[in-house]
């Protein structure tokens, strides 16, 4: 390991030429695998492939290998982002491409590997190949490049998740790793890498797309002894998990992102706020950084540069609103996570009064990118506003379900209908929501809009952190808008009154809505009414006077569902119903009796005991009792009771 240590550093990450000798390339080759002389197995081994029983997966194939072809190798990947894949397997034979698999379950293990070694294919879950310049194609097999799914993304930010071992910093350098951070900092000024950044037009990618460069100048120039350096990985919007995801598949690109910044700005302290309870994250994160740590990457006077960096791992207390730049401040310093008025912002003013750049994950991972292939380079993609490309997270009801990356510019109908295939089980796509708790609800029609701050902002849109929810038909909208008003409601610090009192309102008016009243006299339904009425007041006093950007977006949800979905709120409130038949409270249930045999399982299931009747006669419903919880109608096998 010491020899190893030791060539990295002197030939590789200190080697001023872009092209190394080929002796050296050799070696690299063999490091990260990509010319080798065994057989090689990855397995995805990720959040989402461990849930998905990626570790048995593991075991299983190690198990085979030894066994079976003990000069084989099992090694444990990043993920690639595609999670109703996992687990992911990639099977290498010498002089062969790399041959993808999908859903692989211990048991599927044996007859693959079987298959791979006696070159008999097992097809059945063969996503495609992967092939590079000298090297046997197999017959029939489709390119990964050539599949929609892979084709019209382009990866940029996770081209490296899923191709190697995360806790490997020897196959990171082999791939040309960290070699932009020492150029850097040997031969580059604090002002020339805020320049470069500045004129690479890179965006901050968590939701308000402010010129990272420039944010980076404020601080430099903001005159102080102490800078620092956040980045924030509390990714706390519901429906996005593409920050754990770069975590945990690469997190020496984002340690290197953070320490080219860090530099940039003159700090010499950068804290990661990692999200509580990313216990398998915090874990690839801390390794990473104490391996770069045992490789002098960071510590004192850093490769003879005169630089000092650390990187602190803090978890937040598990609020959503230390989301916020100011409340994560105040959450780092050991106070209440709660906002603080602006300015003065956090580049002039941040952390213990110094100066503090707060960057989020995907715009860190960016940086050496562009310190590695120029400005220029990151201009060549995206559009002329917005530059590179933008990571998603696709939740929902999508046939494809993960993280990708696409191009600035790509219309959200490429993502959804392409890229994500459109919708499963042959449902309607509905909707889409875009932009986590505080985003927007999309209709089908507009979904020619191109993922650009600018374009989107002119529509009335903020593509947020990246969280995409496709939603279809079975969806009703009043409940969703319903859920994240709950959400927000209860992460809501409470040190403003907009919000705070906004938000339970905004609630409380929209429950009344997905329930029928318990009194239908005039006065009830005239009060009912007009609570409905007040929502579009309230959500315009909360965007213009609450404190923080919670508050201040906590009502887009439901203008944009106004907007676009007004007569299924009109619905609930004049004809009491759920076109979807979701809301319980308007669901009315009632039974069939030339279908029902009396075989008293309805009525014994039911938790309010809201079903009568004589075994083996027809039964009946009591709506006075009934809560419309559905009990009743998931367990009649005899399709008897209904519902409207």
């Amino acid at each position: 390991m010491e020899d190893l240590s030791k060539f990295l550093i002197n030939k590789v990450l200190l080697f001023e030429s872009d092209t190394l000798p080929s002796d050296t390339e050799r070696i690299l080759l063999k490091i990260r695998r990509d010319r080798t002389d065994v057989p090689v197995v990855n397995i995805s081994c990720g959040t989402s492939s461990i849930i998905a029983g990626s570790e048995k997966t593991f075991t299983a194939a190690a198990t085979y290998i030894a066994e079976n072809q003990p000069d084989a190798i099992v090694v444990r990947v990043g993920c690639t982002g595609l999670f109703n894949y996992e687990p992911m397997v990639c099977i290498q034979v010498p002089g062969k491409n790399r041959l993808y698999f999908r859903n692989v379950t211990e048991e599927k293990i044996e007859p693959l590997l079987n298959g791979i070694f006696h070159n008999d294919i097992y097809e059945e879950d063969l996503v495609g190949q992967y092939g590079t310049e000298g090297f046997e194609m197999w017959s029939g097999i489709p390119f990964l490049s050539d599949l929609p799914l892979y084709r019209l993304q382009k990866r940029n930010v996770l081209d490296n998740c899923g191709w190697y071992d995360p806790e490997s910093i020897e196959e990171y350098i082999s791939r040309g790793g960290y070699r932009s951070y020492i150029k850097t900092i040997r031969h580059y000024t604090f002002e020339e890498v805020c320049t470069i950044i500045e004129k690479s037009g890179l965006r901050g990618r968590g939701g308000g797309g402010y010129p990272t460069g420039l944010k980076w100048k404020q601080a430099l120039n903001t005159s102080s002894k102490t800078r620092y350096l956040i980045c924030n990985a509390r990714e706390s919007d519901p429906g996005s998990f593409s920050d754990r995801l770069v975590i945990e598949s690469d997190p020496h690109r984002l340690i290197e992102g953070i320490a080219i910044a860090s530099y940039a700005i003159g700090a010499s302290c950068a804290f990661v706020y990692l999200r509580s309870g990313s216990f398998h994250a915090f874990a690839k994160l801390r390794k990473a950084i104490d391996s770069a740590r045992e490789y002098g990457l960071l510590g004192h006077n850093i490769y003879s540069s005169g630089y000092d960096l650390d990187i602190i791992i803090r978890n937040e207390p598990g609020a959503f609103v230390c989301g916020e730049e100011t409340a994560l401040i105040n959450s780092l310093e050991g106070k209440r996570g709660m906002p603080r008025i602006k300015p003065p912002y956090p580049a002039t003013s941040g952390l213990f009064g110094k100066p503090t750049v707060i960057n989020n994950v995907e715009t860190l991972m960016n940086v050496p990118l562009i310190m590695n292939k120029g400005p220029e380079w990151f201009r060549s993609f995206g559009t002329e506003s917005s530059p590179g490309t933008k990571v998603f997270s696709l939740a929902g009801k999508g046939r494809i379900t993960g993280v990708v990356e696409v191009e600035m510019g790509t219309t959200l109908s490429t993502i959804v209908d392409d890229i994500c295939e459109g919708v499963r089980d042959g449902k309607d796509l509905k909707a889409l929501h875009i932009g986590g708790a505080s985003g927007f609800v999309i209709t089908p029609a507009n979904l020619d809009i191109p993922v650009d701050y600018d374009l989107m902002k002119e529509k009335g849109i903020s593509m947020g952190a990246g969280g995409l929810i496709i939603l279809d038909e079975t969806t009703c909208i009043v409940d969703l808008i319903r859920f994240f008003m709950e959400f927000i409601r209860n992460e809501s610090c409470g040190k403003c009154i907009p919000c705070r009192e906004g938000t339970d309102r905004m609630l409380e008016i929209l429950d009344s809505i997905i329930r029928k009243p318990v009194n239908e006299h005039a006065g009830i339904t005239l009060e009912r009414f007009k609570g409905v009425m007040q929502l579009e007041t309230i959500s315009s006093v909360m965007k213009d006077t609450s404190l923080c950007g919670l508050g201040q977006t906590a009502p887009n949800p439901f203008i944009s569902a106004l907007k676009n979905f007004r007569e299924e709120f009109e619905e609930h409130i004049f004809d009491r119903k759920c076109r979807a038949n979701v809301c319980r409270g308007l669901r009315t249930f009632s039974i069939d009796v030339d279908k029902c045999t009396g075989c008293t399982v309805c009525a014994t299931k039911c938790p309010v005991n809201a079903i009568y009747g004589t075994r083996l006669q027809p039964f009946f419903i009591v709506e006075d009792k009934c809560t419309g919880c559905g009990v009743c109608y998931d367990v009649c096998k005899f399709s008897a009771i209904t519902v409207k």
